[in-house]
């Protein structure tokens, strides 16, 4: 059953959407992070942006598990595309996240011992995510993901294409679902897309990072009030 949820974004203009809705709010902070917690539509739920990478990722998701009784964990925010078929404001639901920078046996061969190197999100949210996807505002995509700690841009996409056919690519979502998957958390990342390889660079995620963090917020927030007719 799910109690309560912990909303993980990776920056402050990604969770910035979500705080007017938070009522309630109390904040808290822990390891240089600050935490929001309330209510958010039906659920409780603590919100943070955790800084950019990996290692912040899942500095901010272990301690939204360990210290807020998160009971779920969802990934919100922005993303570069890859595949060809996504295109700008795209949403991307992931069904499964793996790392592009990291060995493929180094998950299968070591701790946690995974039957693949990817990372598969929780059924019941994304069943949740579907539903919610119906009459959307924007298109929703549902796909794989891949996360590492460099902005890719250029021929790193064909060659990320080819390894992992994802939709999107990111620098957060693999690790926070690693967290979630040894702890047993229900995990799912939703991100809007900023940049593809028609709008390339960081300078495309800086035009587009505001608006994208709208639609991805306004597209969980749509979700959590489908999950919550079924408790």
């Amino acid at each position: 059953m799910l109690q309560k949820i912990g909303i993980l974004c990776a920056s402050d203009t990604e969770l910035a959407p979500f705080l007017p809705h938070i009522q309630g709010v109390r904040t808290d902070r822990k390891a240089m992070l600050t935490f929001h917690t309330g209510r958010l539509g039906a659920w409780e739920a603590t919100a943070v942006y955790s800084g950019v990478g990996k290692v912040n990722a899942a500095v901010a998701a272990q301690l939204l598990i360990d210290a807020f009784g998160a009971t779920a964990v969802i990934n919100a925010g922005t993303a570069g595309g890859l595949d060809e078929k996504v295109g700008l404001f795209d949403t991307v639901v992931t069904q499964r996240a793996a790392y592009h920078d990291m060995d493929e046996d180094i998950l299968t061969d070591f701790h946690p011992w995974m039957e693949t190197p990817f990372f598969p999100s929780d059924p019941r949210l994304l069943a949740a995510a579907r539903m919610a996807a119906a009459g959307a505002a924007h298109p929703i995509r549902f796909g794989d993901s891949v996360t590492g700690d460099t902005f890719v841009e250029g021929k790193r996409r064909a060659e990320i294409r080819r390894r992992f056919a994802p939709l999107s690519v990111d620098m957060e979502t693999a690790a926070a679902a690693q967290v979630c998957y040894v702890h047993k958390i229900p995990f799912l990342a939703v991100r809007t897309i900023t940049d593809t390889a028609e709008a390339d660079g960081p300078d495309a995620f800086e035009k587009n990072c505001e608006r994208a963090s709208v639609i991805a917020a306004d597209f969980v927030r749509r979700l959590l009030d489908v999950l919550a007719v079924g408790e």
